[in-house]
Formats: C-alpha cells, sequence, structure tokens
C-alpha cells in the first residue's frame, strides 16, 4: 500500500521515510513515530491503517543519523540490540526529524502524530515543541515521566498498560496530576508494546479499544 521516500531536515539530514496515502480525498495527515524497532512492519502496518482511515500517514526513519535503515522483529536478541537507541537518546534530533515529516504532511491539511514506546515520547515532546500540529496521541511513552513539565500546544491522548514493567502507574498518576487537560487512558490486563501483534505482550482487547479511542480523537483534531 505505501511506498519509500525520503525527508530532509531542518539542519540538511536526509533520512527516509514511509508513507501511505488514502484510496480517498484526505482529511489531513499523521505522522507515525516507531519504537526501537524501527520503520519495521508493524510501523508501516499502523501507516497502511490510518491511510485506510483517511489520513495520509508518513513514519520518519528516527534512527538514520545513527544506522541508516534499520529496522528489525522483536526475538530476545534483537530487543536487546535495539535498547543500544535509547541508552543516550538525541531528542532533539528525533524531533528535528520529526518536523521534516510533519511539514511534509502540512499540504494534505491539518497534521496529526502518533507514537509507540520512544515513539509515544517523542509524540508528547512534539506535541510541546514542534510547530504546526493538531493533535497528539502517546502510546506507552517511558521518558514521558521525565518531561512531564512540558505543556502540549495540541489536544494530547495518552495510552498506558496497568502491567506494564517499565511504567510505573506512579508515574502515571504523576503525568494525570500534571496534565489534567489531557485524554490518558489505563488498560487494565495489558502490559508495555501491548498494540504490537508482533510481540508476546499483545493484548487484543486494548489494543482494539485503544485504537478505536485513537482514531477517533484524530478524527476530531486533525480534518479539513
Amino acid at each position: 500500500m505505501g511506498k519509500q521516500f525520503r525527508l530532509t531536515a531542518a539542519d540538511k539530514h536526509q533520512l527516509g521515510a514511509y508513507r501511505a496515502d488514502p484510496q480517498g480525498a484526505a482529511m489531513g495527515g499523521i505522522v507515525v513515530i516507531q519504537e526501537i524497532f524501527g520503520v519495521n512492519r508493524h510501523i508501516r502496518a499502523v501507516c497502511d491503517r490510518l491511510a485506510a482511515e483517511g489520513f495520509v500517514a508518513i513514519a520518519p526513519a528516527l534512527f538514520d543519523r545513527t544506522e541508516p535503515s534499520f529496522e528489525c522483529g522483536y526475538t530476545p536478541d534483537e530487543i536487546a540490540n535495539a535498547r543500544k537507541f535509547v541508552a543516550n537518546p538525541d531528542f532533539s534530533a528525533m524531533l528535528r526529524d520529526s518536523q521534516a515529516a510533519i511539514d511534509e504532511l502540512k499540504k494534505e491539511g491539518p497534521v496529526g502524530i502518533i507514537g509507540f514506546c520512544l515513539g509515544g515520547t517523542i509524540a508528547f515532546l512534539a506535541a510541546a515543541e514542534a510547530n504546526g500540529l493538531s493533535g497528539a496521541v502517546c502510546y506507552y511513552g517511558g521518558h514521558i515521566i521525565k518531561l512531564v513539565d512540558k505543556t502540549p500546544k495540541c489536544p494530547t491522548q495518552m495510552h498506558f498498560g496497568e502491567k506494564d514493567a517499565s511504567i510505573p502507574m506512579s508515574d502515571v498518576e504523576t503525568i494525570k496530576k500534571k496534565h489534567p487537560e489531557c485524554e490518558i487512558f489505563v488498560y487494565p490486563d495489558a502490559g508495555h508494546g501491548f498494540n504490537c501483534d508482533e510481540r508476546g505482550s499483545y493484548n487484543a482487547d486494548a489494543t482494539k479499544l485503544a485504537w478505536q479511542r485513537s482514531v477517533e480523537f484524530l478524527r476530531k483534531h486533525v480534518h479539513k
């Protein structure tokens, strides 16, 4: 359904990206921000699903600055290897690359952003610091707690799993208290990465409800 192409960030860095277009006229654009596993099959599938909902979706390859075209799956060895990308994440560079995708989508109408895992944190950061966003959706962003004093400039929705071993519920409660303006949902039987059907932590019920909420939110805030 989609295609690979190149984006250029403000500092002239060129990065790869995946783009999926709807069959009819687009209601707007959505930037899809990857997990630590790159713009892999799961992230491309998210783009394709958003295109089916009527959005143009672009997933920028945020690791191209350090390892071009990196993508992997979810075996224990692959997960351990991918963690190197978040040992000392360069959020400012990832935000520049995300902004390049936002700018590319502006010609399609309003622009939103959705991110997963590392991407959930980037989506929150973009809501606070990027230009041109009409809405942001953040799935299990583990570093949001470190950025909790930042204030989103656009409507923002978050999704967390109650059984997420890497994001304690005390962090989620802090985020809720700091950001009563945000929609924040917790899924009782879900762990980290519950939205990905290729991971052992996949939770079909939580995924279905979270996706429904995400699409309704994006249709409300990101449309012509």
